[in-house]
């Protein structure tokens, strides 16, 4: 049977990346340091996944197995070397953290066969299969990385699934939205697996999912938190919110249309669609897991700040996204740890000092005076 290394198991690991392998023939065994899962998958060798509509039909997902990486890191390397498919889907900051046993199971790989192994991070993060790929190379010698010419290739990609916090914790069952894209930017035939979509120049694509899904989504949630809101679609049955999302995915679509040459009204179409997706209510989906931590989405590259630069530079508006920025400047959620951290910042130094440390924007730039202006208005 084909052979794919997942590194996540968590909900998204198994909800998304893992089933489509499964689905399409492959015996996924599932990398992670939780325990109970590990052990779960390793029993029960299937799970379920549901889908979040009124009829919630399940896919059972079989063909899978768990190893631990702090424990049987033997076992990892050996998996790693007979694998077609290695993915991830663990969060960016996690990369760096899993690339030093990924190297190791290259290296054994690379001396014993000439078989091609395809290296993919489903991250939300672009060029995260970019960065992966720099964290292995750093745990290589110089010997082994010649060797990896023709035998072991990474692909960028780009992933879209709706995933909310699981009811049942116990469970290895996992929620998930209808709708899915996995777009995987190659320019040669990788081997099939269903529901991955293959394309030239991954960029239009990923920025296109960043700046909509990631945006809009962050968005909803910083300002339903801020109106007492609990969940993405009550904040979004109140109508001036929606009317507000719908302003800020206005000046990030803007700069995609003009960056890109997009066809302005199909991505506004695309606009409505995703703004539906979000509007399920079998999600559930609160808006702390969708807000939490806020300085990672503060980030220079990330759904908020990237796009409001990328406008200002071209010349476009971007009046909505500071206000999205000064939002997120205002979640405090006491149980999330970068919130309580952002907000101690921001007593110690000020919005402008904590926007220069955390978003790289220089106190003087025209995004940090207009976020300072709408946070002064939302505060």
């Amino acid at each position: 049977m084909k052979q794919a290394v997942h590194f996540g198991a968590g909900n998204i690991g198994r909800g998304f990346i893992g089933a489509l392998f499964s689905e399409s023939g492959y015996h996924v065994t599932f990398v992670d340091i939780a325990d109970q899962i590990i052990n779960q998958l390793n029993e029960q060798k299937s799970y379920q996944v549901k889908l979040a509509t009124d009829k919630q039909e399940t896919t059972t997902i079989n063909n899978v197995s768990g190893l631990n990486n702090m424990a049987q890191e033997n076992e990892v390397i050996e998996t790693i070397t007979n694998t077609t498919y290695l993915t991830t889907a663990i969060g960016p900051n996690i990369l760096p953290r899993i690339a030093p046993l990924i190297a190791r199971g290259i290296s054994e790989r690379v001396y014993q066969t000439d078989e091609q192994l395809y290296v993919i991070a489903c991250e939300n993060q672009i060029g995260a299969t970019d960065i992966l790929k720099q964290h292995i190379l750093d745990n290589l010698d110089e010997d082994t990385k010649e060797r990896l010419e023709g035998r072991v290739k990474f692909f960028n990609s780009a992933v879209d699934r709706i995933v909310p916090i699981q009811e049942d914790n116990d469970s290895l069952d996992v929620l998930v939205e209808p709708y899915y894209e996995w777009v995987v930017e190659a320019e040669e035939d990788i081997p099939a697996v269903e529901g991955m979509t293959i394309v030239v120049e991954l960029a239009p694509f990923i920025e296109r999912k960043l700046f909509t899904v990631n945006t809009g989504h962050a968005v909803i949630a910083y300002l339903g938190y801020l109106n007492g809101k609990p969940t993405i679609d009550k904040t979004l049955a109140d109508e001036a919110i929606e009317k507000q999302v719908e302003a800020t995915l206005k000046e990030t679509g803007d700069y995609l249309v003009k960056q890109y040459g997009l066809d302005k009204e199909e991505h506004f179409k695309y606009i409505q669609k995703i703004v539906r997706r979000f509007k399920n209510p079998y999600l559930n989906d609160g808006v702390t897991r969708v807000g939490r931590a806020p300085i990672r989405k503060l980030g220079p590259e990330d759904r908020l700040v990237r796009p409001a630069t990328e406008a200002q530079k071209a010349g476009l508006q971007f009046t909505n996204l500071s206000k999205a920025i000064a939002a997120a400047l205002l979640f405090d959620h006491q149980e999330d740890e970068e919130a309580v951290k952002l907000q101690a910042m921001i007593e110690e130094n000020g919005i402008a000092k904590v926007l220069q440390e955390v978003s790289n924007l220089t106190e003087d730039s025209d995004v940090t005076q207009e976020v300072v202006k709408q946070y002064d208005l939302l505060k």
